[in-house]
């Protein structure tokens, strides 16, 4: 389904092939001048803003992505929702809707929207009517409904929207009238409304749909997108720049940066070297090899928060001999993980014990952790049949994620520890799409992977990643499918208050530590890096980069 992903770029590159042309040419004068992609950051207008990201997206739809370079190229930019987060916060705010309310049954919530909200004007639609109830209704539809004209377009893999069983929970999204949508629920779900401020859940253009399939080119919607964002997308070359500009339209005020670049640099060491240059004015995750030197330039500066993360090895409980519990206990206790925090952490990141971190409400501090011993590594694997260890593959990341800045030496070392106990693991990568698509669908046999909430509620974490419906969603990399966890998770959803959901997630967490299909790794601090300039900008619990009311003063 990713192949169909990746033709699609190829005809959209054939169908901008002269303009991509002319920019290659004038990015190959300015190289021959010296000057480079500096130049870009420091010729252009004051109000072009130059962000180092560390990946490219998988998609410019959020709906069918999980990852944050795709939420940042997309539903960050692009896109609004009903709700959405306060700025730098958790606090569920209003945004294409300015109100909701909840039948006392809690089986319908209603949502009152904006009136005179403007979609994006591009070169390859032009809207001729505002946001409405229709668009609401084509969103949810698309990931709800089989029959939907889009539903199977470029894949049609709702991995957020069916992990957290929204096709089940949500039995109709109903127009009551223009500016007026109800959302009936087949039971009460208490994270909805949080649920609904997350990326998956932007909102996209019904009459721009409209258009693609009278024009037989449904696959545009995702390559070529419209949203009501602060940013319209203009160009994208694959796996090297993005290239954003100010939606002047935007209901909040067209933002103070004009133009924005998303300069793909997928080393972190590079990315702090284009920000010591001024090539960049910010970068995403910078290493914290990096920081102590970042830290000394005058001309930046470099910001901090405790990480609403883990980062974990999930074992594939599809793939022999992962099944065994046993042979999961042992590669637990084989891997010595305070020395790879002691290695690439450098003291900016705790071992995790649960798959939620302490911040999070209803983290269970009773439960033990599993504790290094190569010896009883060894014995386990003995009684589960295996006293000379067996052969596998461990599958680390290509890019640095706040979760793991550096997957590869990370691999190494399990590697290295895997090897003490016989355990021969052949160490696999793939380019960061491609990883999560293989990931995604179980080719894998330990993948080394994490995860940033995205909306505060223990279920983001343990029913997104955990649960039997996240194994078909293609979240639960561990593709663990447990009935007496699945049934807590469950239940916390439908509880009626907190102190009853609590109960439920630190029994489900005894249950993860007892069954281990990960073993987890780290809660680590994020870190963001940006010339001293920038003002506006606020660090997200989420891990993601908005840029929505940031400028940049001038020299």
């Amino acid at each position: 389904m990713r192949e169909d992903f990746r033709v699609n770029f190829k005809a959209i590159g054939k169908r901008f092939g002269p303009v991509v042309i002319k920019t290659y040419v004038a990015f190959e004068l300015i190289a021959a001048v010296g000057i480079g992609l500096a130049g870009l950051a420091n010729q252009a207008s004051a109000s072009t803003f130059v962000y180092c990201s560390e990946g490219s997206p998988r998609t410019f739809n959020p709906q069918m992505g999980s990852d944050g370079p795709t939420f940042n190229a997309s539903s960050r930019t692009i896109y609004n929702r009903l709700v959405d987060f306060e700025k730098g916060g958790t606090k569920v705010v209003p945004s294409l809707a300015e109100s909701w309310s909840t039948s006392k049954d809690k089986l319908q919530v209603t949502f009152k929207l904006r009136k005179d909200v403007a979609f994006q004007s591009t070169a390859w639609f032009k809207p001729t009517r505002s946001f409405n109830a229709d668009d609401v209704v084509f969103t949810f539809n698309r990931m709800l409904k089989k029959d939907h004209p889009f539903h199977t377009v470029n894949g049609g893999v709702y991995e957020y929207f069916t992990s957290m069983e929204m096709d089940k929970l949500v039995k109709e999204v109903k127009k009551v009238d223009a500016q007026t949508v109800t959302f009936i629920l087949s039971r009460p779900e208490t994270p909805f409304l949080a649920n609904m401020a997350m990326d998956f859940a932007s909102i996209l253009s019904a009459e721009y749909g409209d258009k693609l399939v009278a024009a037989k080119t449904l696959e545009k919607m995702d390559l070529e997108p419209v949203g009501t964002g602060p940013f319209k997308f203009v160009r994208y070359e694959k796996d090297s720049q993005i290239r954003f500009e100010a939606h002047e339209g935007y209901f909040e005020g067209k933002s103070k940066i004009e133009k924005l670049v998303f300069a793909i640099t997928t080393d972190p060491s590079v990315r702090a070297q284009k920000l010591k240059r001024g090539e960049c004015q910010f970068v995403a995750e910078p290493s914290v090899l990096d920081l102590p030197s970042l830290k000394k330039e005058i001309k930046v500066s470099v910001i901090e928060q405790e990480g609403l993360n883990v980062g974990y090895l999930a074992l594939n409980v599809e793939k022999k001999p992962f099944g065994d519990k046993r042979v999961r206990e042992a590669i637990a206790k084989a891997l010595n993980r305070k020395t790879y925090l002691d290695a690439i952490y450098q003291g900016q990141a705790t071992v995790a014990v649960n798959p939620i971190p302490p911040s999070m409400w209803s983290y269970n501090k009773t439960i033990k952790d599993t504790a290094f011993d190569t010896a009883a590594a060894k014995q386990l694997l003995a009684d589960a049949g295996f006293p000379n260890g067996f052969e596998t593959t461990l599958w680390y990341m290509p890019v640095s994620r706040p979760y793991n800045p550096n997957a590869k030496k990370m691999a190494e070392m399990m590697q290295a520890d895997l090897a003490l106990i016989g355990v021969k693991a052949k160490l696999v990568s793939y380019e960061w799409g491609t990883y999560l698509d293989k990931a995604r669908k179980g080719e894998h046999d330990m993948l080394l992977i994490g995860w940033t909430g995205d909306n505060g509620d223990p279920d983001n974490f343990l029913g997104t990643l955990l649960s039997c419906a996240a194994v078909k969603g293609g979240s639960n990399y561990a593709r663990w499918c447990n009935k007496e966890f699945d049934k807590l998770v469950t239940d916390a959803r439908q509880a009626p208050d907190q102190a009853t959901r609590t109960k439920h997630y630190m029994k489900a967490q005894e249950v993860f530590k007892r069954e281990l299909p990960w073993v987890t790794l780290a809660h680590a601090k994020a870190f963001r890096a940006m010339e001293k300039r920038v003002t506006g900008y606020s660090m997200s619990p989420f891990g993601t980069d908005y840029f929505y009311g940031v400028d940049v003063q001038k020299k």
